[in-house]
């Protein structure tokens, strides 16, 4: 194996992807950090985030970044990574099965004010189809990050965000710099230019 070459290739290819992405997304990622603004300054919400491996943990980055802070010492902003209580996930796992973790607890937490970020790369998990059907039965403005078409996810979701690749590494990469986007944006709206 020549790891130069390796790591070349990953990260010319990943880069290529988020040019990609900024061309064909770059409407889509504004109007969700428009819709994560609306939540905080107009109606006071929370933004619930969900997904499954390495999207359960781009969803606690995105919410660590919201609720601590991205790039300017600021007030927190109430943010929500369904992924993160190993008792709610396994209870809800068991008692009513996997498909139901995330929507279960948006039917007990969530409310019209609040909005939801969900993240599948394929746009097929069901469990997180489920918690964005929930939400918008609700009447709360759902966000998706996935990739390639999309999948089942962005025909239901008010706003999809869908990286123009087909490699689950590089449509994550791709989603960890929209969440650092939508947060740097969020941040200046808020509380003024850095």
């Amino acid at each position: 194996m020549n790891i130069q070459a390796h790591i070349k290739k990953h990260l010319l290819e990943s880069s290529r992807v988020q040019k990609e992405t900024y061309r064909h997304c770059r409407r889509e990622i504004e109007a969700a950090a428009m819709a994560i603004v609306d939540v905080y300054y107009k109606k006071g919400g929370t933004v619930f985030l969900f997904g499954n491996g390495g999207s359960a943990a781009d969803a606690q980055h995105i919410a660590g970044e919201l609720f601590s802070f991205f790039r300017m010492h600021r007030i927190p902003l109430a943010a929500n990574a369904l992924t993160t209580d190993t008792s709610v996930l396994t209870s809800i796992s068991n008692d009513l099965g996997y498909e139901y973790i995330f929507s279960r607890q948006l039917e007990a937490l969530a409310t019209p004010k609040d909005a939801v970020i969900a993240l599948s790369a394929s746009g097929n998990s069901q469990n997180v189809l489920n918690g964005v059907q929930v939400a918008k039965g609700r009447g709360i403005r759902t966000i998706c990050l996935t990739g390639k078409d999309g999948g089942k996810l962005a025909k239901v979701a008010d706003i999809a965000i869908k990286v123009p690749s087909a490699d689950v590494a590089h449509i994550q990469e791709a989603h960890t710099a929209i969440g650092h986007s939508i947060c740097g944006i969020v941040e200046a709206i808020l509380f003024g230019n850095e």
